[in-house]
């Protein structure tokens, strides 16, 4: 299939599963253990039913989103995923330029391949900076500085990596860093030529940000390692928000008391995540999580979502049930692992082109006016 006739996030997915090896698509692809997480992350999105409403003018339709003070193009932007590269060579690139291109955030990943520096010019005044807080406090620092000099002025702590996920497919495919070529590694990627002499024009992926630490790693266990702390807590949390002057977001909140914490110690916003299902297959599905604490924390803070958004409506659904704004991830993955710049455009306009459909259809023509007048059925409303 080609790009003009992928008409779905998952065509496109389907499109970038043939042309990439299958150790470097799973990487992205999958999630924790039996993946039930993850799949419940879309299918609870597909449960929330809204009710239009007709005989309103929708000839003319508003998608912009105010956070932070920026007025962005759409209400969505770009999920941090790290090691992006290894999906599509050049990927991180080339979705920090399409953020730029259409007025939308783009959010570096503390484990992207390409150094935070490259993706905030990249970005050019639409990136974000995705902080993963490492055991050692010098690292840390060192990240939040270089973000500081770089010119981030928003900074989400990741917090829902307390411990290394298990994910299942990597264990298989014996994923390492340095990748290792082994047989079945060649073999993958000679069927897949085009992966294959990308990657020699970009070079092996790695956590470009961690380059000079990980020089000795063997695995990509011990890469996790440098990228979590279990012992980070609200008190470390609190020295962070005294540390960085920007805005600062929380990401990984599922719990109403969790987010209240978060206002309490002075943080602009949290984005309500599960890692895109990577991280623990037991969670509860954002959208599920969402209306609590979007309740809890009601006018105090800005509100976003992520996990699990394949569809424009989606955004409608998180909308009516308390979220501001909302990031895909794997849908731009997608997109840019089918075909490259333009696959990633394609991955924006189905997203965007959907959304503003959906916008028509249900009777509202203006993004900020969708609200939980609008749900039919939700079972925890």
């Amino acid at each position: 299939m080609g790009l003009d006739r992928a008409a779905s996030i998952n065509d496109l997915r389907l499109r970038a599963k043939r042309r990439i090896p299958r150790f470097a698509f799973d990487l992205v692809d999958g999630g924790a253990e039996n993946e039930r997480n993850m799949r419940r992350n879309s299918e609870a999105f597909e449960e929330v039913e809204l009710t239009p409403r007709y005989m309103v003018d929708v000839s003319k339709i508003d998608t912009t989103a105010t956070v932070f003070g920026q007025t962005y193009d759409a209400p969505f932007g770009m999920a941090p995923i790290g090691m992006l590269n290894a999906f599509w060579p050049g990927a991180d690139l080339t979705l920090a330029r399409l953020c730029k291109a259409q007025n939308i955030p783009y959010v570096a990943s503390s484990a992207s391949s390409t150094t935070l520096e490259a993706l905030a010019e990249a970005a050019d005044g639409n990136g974000w900076f995705q902080l993963y807080v490492s055991s050692d406090a010098a690292v840390t620092e060192g990240l939040i500085a270089r973000a500081e000099a770089a010119g981030y002025t928003t900074l989400m702590v990741t917090a829902d990596v307390p411990a290394a996920g298990k994910r299942d497919r990597d264990i298989r495919n014996q994923l390492a860093v340095p990748f290792r070529f082994t047989p079945d590694v060649i073999l993958q990627c000679a069927m897949n030529p085009r992966w294959a002499l990308r990657s020699l024009k970009y070079g092996a992926p790695n956590v470009a940000n961690y380059a000079n630490l990980l020089q000795g790693a063997t695995s990509y266990a011990e890469v996790q390692k440098t990228l979590i702390t279990p012992g980070f807590t609200w008190d470390d949390l609190k020295r962070l928000r005294a540390r960085w002057k920007g805005r600062l977001l929380v990401k990984g909140i599922l719990h109403a008391q969790d987010a209240v914490t978060c206002a309490e110690l002075g943080c602009d916003g949290i984005v309500v995540s599960n890692h895109g299902g990577r991280q623990v297959d037991f969670g509860p599905p954002t959208i599920e999580a969402l209306p609590a604490i979007a309740d809890a924390v009601a006018g105090r803070m800005t509100v976003i979502v992520d996990s699990g958004i394949r569809r424009g409506a989606d955004m409608l659904r998180a909308k009516a049930l308390g979220a501001d704004f909302a990031f895909a991830g794997r849908a731009f993955a997608y997109g840019v692992g089918a075909g490259g710049d333009a696959g990633a455009q394609k991955a924006f306009e189905i997203l965007h082109l959907e959304l503003v459909r959906a916008l028509g259809q249900l009777g509202v023509s203006t993004f900020d006016d969708v609200g939980p007048t609008h749900l039919s059925k939700y079972r925890n409303k």
